[in-house]
């Protein structure tokens, strides 16, 4: 529960210093006052997103400080340390560059560790909280959340989306087999097409090299002829020179051994020379002059480019389209296989998605039940002993012809109905029950499973908006009932709820200098009567307002 709350330049606040007790606290105000700052703070504390204007003009950040005094321990994370007497100190900066700093006993911590802890400390309701009755699709979901079935509810979800992105694929594959014949005929020209022409990774580069050389072959056969002249073929070529110098010195290695080498070189050099000319004449041979050996070549890189410009820019890009399209030709060619094992699977994923969806639907019947109990005992104690309250289950039937039907919250719909008086039929909420029942059976919802714990800080903003009467009386009860395990503070504009609070404070606006400050102050027991009788009767108090406060005050005393 909260004991200490300072606020800090915060809209029209500037300082404000609050002590708060156990037990049930009522703040009043005129409207306008600023009663709702303080929840907005609260909420900023405790992990909502904050916005620099909400800060005090002409200051630089506001500062929200809270300390918890913590009653049930075993409710926050093991791994959190506790100051003296079990308390929590929490702390947030907002400054008006847009940063905002999160601390929780005094250690900077980020601002999502304190929306956790903030769920874990303060349930705060606001006065439009019960439009949630009026819509059905927050019905199963309140459920769900009550069963503690979420997780298993996303485990539907997930074999729902399995089940979909099946059918999906399953409509796509017959789609395409439509084409199927088309496209087979099509890509069976292009295997064709591409495995004739019997490619090899690089040819290219070496036909246009041979085209040049065919293309200057008079050229190099010019030039052939001189090299095999000058190497081998002429009187004074170089094999028979080096051979004539190979035997002068061979005839000059009797008188001088050392020219072994020189003459071994020698041979050496010889072989050379043959082994080239015999290599420039088999080019020459290879190379003559030939137009038709031309003109095959230039087919031949003609096709290339052909196959280029259809199926890639290069020799090696074509051949792995090849293997790509090849690929898909097996596809193609066993989709009738394909569809028959994704029927199965199709099968199978539905199976389990309706197994799952029997679990989660027996799972909420069982806990409808309990709910229903509770519901209609916490109406009870808000003076509604005779109400009915049932959880409507709608089954559904999913079906693999509808995708649609095969929903991610399960194969049913459900609706919360009720039958507020004796005699009258179980209607749904949205068409039988008025301001005052919607407030109390809020209340009742809101109230459900407090009673087993203690301790936590319960907000109540302006919840008792629209009622009146003996409602407010009702209402007023189950607060009191509620603040004796718990610390309930409450915004109200009633006399009845206001005077049944422990603890009182009277929240102010003014101004001073064309500056607007909202202050609050606690109200002693002497003080009391008049603001209670404010709330019956306005400004203009007179003597029967201040009696009927003072009634209420003493009726309420002894039941707080």
């Amino acid at each position: 529960m909260i004991r200490y709350l300072k606020i800090k330049n915060l809209a029209t606040i500037e300082d404000l210093e609050l002590e708060l007790d156990s037990g049930f606290t009522i703040l009043t105000g005129e409207t306008g006052a600023g009663k709702s700052i303080i929840i907005d703070a609260l909420k900023l504390l405790l992990g909502e997103k904050a916005s620099p204007d909400l800060i005090r003009t002409g200051k630089e950040e506001a500062l929200i400080e809270a300390v918890f005094e913590i009653i049930e321990r075993e409710k926050l994370p093991p791994d959190l340390e506790l100051e003296n007497e079990n308390q929590l100190f929490l702390q947030r900066i907002i400054s008006s560059q847009g940063l905002s700093k999160s601390y929780l006993n005094g250690l900077l911590v980020p601002l999502k560790k304190m929306k956790e802890l903030g769920e874990q400390l303060i349930d705060i309701y606001g006065q439009n909280d019960h439009i949630f009755l009026l819509d059905t699709s927050n019905h199963l979901k309140f459920l769900d959340d009550f069963a503690e079935a979420v997780a298993l509810r996303d485990e539907v979800r997930q074999a729902a989306q399995k089940v979909r992105a099946r059918l999906r694929e399953k409509e796509e594959l017959l789609a395409r087999q439509k084409e199927r014949a088309q496209r087979l005929d099509f890509i069976n020209y292009q295997v064709k097409e591409i495995e004739q022409a019997e490619l090899r990774p690089g040819e290219d580069q070496e036909l246009l090299q041979e085209r040049s050389i065919l293309k200057n072959a008079e050229k190099i056969a010019i030039l052939v002829n001189q090299a095999i002249d000058i190497a081998y073929e002429s009187e004074e070529s170089l094999v028979a020179g080096v051979k004539r110098l190979e035997n002068i010195v061979s005839e000059l290695q009797g008188f001088f051994p050392e020219l072994e080498s020189s003459r071994a070189q020698l041979g050496d050099f010889n072989i050379f020379l043959k082994e080239l000319a015999g290599n420039l004449i088999d080019w020459r041979d290879r190379y003559a002059p030939s137009p038709e050996k031309l003109e095959e070549i230039e087919a031949r890189l003609s096709l290339l480019e052909k196959l280029k410009r259809k199926y890639g820019s290069s020799l090696e890009e074509i051949l792995t389209h090849l293997e790509k399209i090849k690929t898909e030709k097996e596809e193609l060619e066993r989709s009738e296989e394909k569809l028959s094992e994704l029927e199965q699977e199709i099968k199978a994923a539905f199976d389990d998605y309706r197994k799952l969806c029997g679990r989660l639907s027996r799972l909420r019947k069982e806990r409808a039940r309990e709910l229903e109990e509770l519901i209609v005992r916490e109406l009870g104690q808000l003076a509604m002993t005779r109400a009915r309250f049932k959880v409507d289950f709608r089954p559904l039937s999913p079906s693999l012809d509808d995708p649609a039907t095969i929903r991610d919250l399960g194969a049913e719909e459900l609706e919360f109905i009720l039958s507020p008086n004796p005699g009258e039929e179980l209607r749904p909420l949205r068409r039988i029950a008025s301001g005052g029942e919607l407030s109390r059976i809020m209340l009742a919802f809101k109230s459900l499973g407090k009673e087993a714990e203690k301790g936590r800080t319960l907000i109540f903003d302006e919840i008792d908006s629209g009622i009146g009467g003996q409602t407010a009386d009702f209402v007023a009860r189950k607060l009191q009932q509620l603040a004796r395990r718990h610390q309930v503070l409450c915004i109200t504009h009633l006399p009845q709820i206001a005077s049944a609070a422990a603890h009182h404070f009277r929240i102010e606006k003014k101004t001073e200098k064309d500056r607007t400050y909202t202050l609050v102050r606690k109200l002693k027991d002497k003080d009391r009567p008049e603001e209670i009788a404010r709330l019956i009767a306005g400004t203009r108090l007179t003597e029967a307002s201040l009696q009927m406060a003072r009634e209420l005050l003493g009726k309420n005393a002894g039941q707080r």
